[in-house]
């Protein structure tokens, strides 16, 4: 009887047990690019378990051609615009960069923004660049024309081969990357030259997955800040968990490692107040007001758009506060 008694006990707490753990959820997350320091929070978030611990299974996967976004995507912050305007259903909920990484690289003799006009443009194909660099241009007392050509191959392996004099580069990657090689590349930042400041890369989510499940964006979001708060105060820890997480990364050990202590240094992941992951209102309205002004922000039918967005709507603090 006892015996009994102890097996029906030990099942009806079992039976109880398996009724209250629930398995993780799934939250997807797409990258723009390629592993590197930009998303070092959400794999640092995934290697200490602070997915795991929000009951959370969290999906990353980087950049391919073709791709949907998922419930989550990163985005570069000037491509997450212009596809708000061809219709993008997302909300930015999660500003990854405080202040512009955003430069304009160039080669030669070259010594200021007015000094590209006539020159050869390697670019990318997007509508927001002839806005940046005709204002950098023109801000300089340049005029703003030269030969813009979209590259198939590596837009800075053009500019260290002389092919193209200026591209578009991130300080804190290709930027880190032409200094530890020693290749002959300067820059000038967009906003020293008339463009406003901005977040540069950010997370999206879309609207499905915050209206149906937005506890489990909160959570992605809180998790994903311990992650980034993290590697500020753990850079080089951080470059380690982030290149296990990318294999790929480990024959540019010293490249993440010199890209980490930047972020940290220069304030791009936090700002010198110690803030992380917020969206400055400044910053997204004077952008979304400067890409519209400058005919930037094209509608699904090819056109300009004809009014001027509510730019506010088109972001949210509310998950971090």
């Amino acid at each position: 009887m006892n015996f009994r008694r102890y097996a029906a006990a030990t099942a009806a707490m079992l039976a109880v047990a398996t009724t209250t753990v629930r398995a993780e959820e799934v939250v997807s997350v797409t990258l723009d690019w390629t592993p590197n320091t930009n998303f070092v929070g959400m794999y640092v978030a995934e290697s200490l378990g602070l997915y795991a611990d929000a009951g959370l299974d969290v999906q990353i996967a980087p950049f391919a051609f073709g791709q949907s976004h998922g419930d989550v995507a990163a985005f570069g912050v000037l491509d997450f615009y212009t596809a708000k305007a061809k219709g993008l259903d997302h909300v930015g909920v999660f500003a990854v960069v405080q202040t512009e990484t955003g430069r304009v690289a160039y080669a030669g003799d070259v010594t200021r923004p007015r000094d590209l006009s006539g020159r050869n443009y390697g670019g990318f194909g997007t509508t927001w660049e002839k806005a940046i660099l005709d204002t950098i241009i023109a801000t300089d007392g340049g005029e703003p024309t030269y030969n813009s050509v979209t590259l198939n191959s590596s837009v800075y392996e053009a500019l260290r081969a002389g092919e193209i004099d200026f591209t578009l580069e991130v300080v804190t990657w290709q930027g880190v990357e032409n200094e530890l090689a020693g290749h002959e590349i300067k820059s000038f930042r967009y906003a020293d030259y008339g463009v406003p400041d901005q977040h540069t890369i950010m997370l999206a989510a879309s609207t499905q997955f915050l209206e149906e499940r937005p506890q489990s964006a909160k959570a992605f979001l809180e998790a994903t800040l311990k992650g980034y708060e993290y590697a500020v105060e753990n850079p080089e820890k951080a470059a380690q968990i982030l290149i296990d997480a990318a294999p790929e990364l480990a024959e540019q050990k010293e490249l993440v490692n010199a890209s980490m202590q930047l972020m940290v240094r220069g304030h791009y992941i936090a700002r010198e107040d110690g803030t992380v992951g917020l969206f400055k209102d400044a910053a997204m309205l004077e952008l979304g007001d400067f890409l519209y002004d400058a005919g930037a922000l094209v509608g699904s039918d090819g056109a300009p758009l004809s009014e001027k967005p509510d730019f506010s709507t088109w972001y949210s603090n509310q998950f971090l506060k």
